[in-house]
């Protein structure tokens, strides 16, 4: 279900719709993951807003829209910076 929250950050499935973050680290044991989400630019620093949940969960980065899978979700951390 849901992943913890701390004061460096929450799960990004924790964001509520239209809410903004910055990534602040990403957290997952299978490197194909991470190197997949560093090429998307889902890298420490980068600021991003949560479009959608349902029916597919969509972020916005970088004025481009994109669709993440569960794995993805589980392994991206962010602090939010608005509500």
């Amino acid at each position: 279900m849901f992943t913890h929250f701390s004061v460096t950050g929450c799960s990004l499935e924790l964001l509520r719709k239209g809410e903004r973050g910055i990534v602040t680290f990403s957290k997952n044991q299978d490197e194909t993951i991470l190197k997949k989400l560093m090429l998307m630019g889902l890298t420490p620093g980068a600021n991003i807003t949560l479009k959608q949940k349902l029916p597919s969960f969509i972020i916005e980065i970088r004025n481009t829209d994109m669709a993440l899978n569960i794995e993805s979700i589980h392994a991206i951390y962010v602090r939010i910076i608005d509500h």
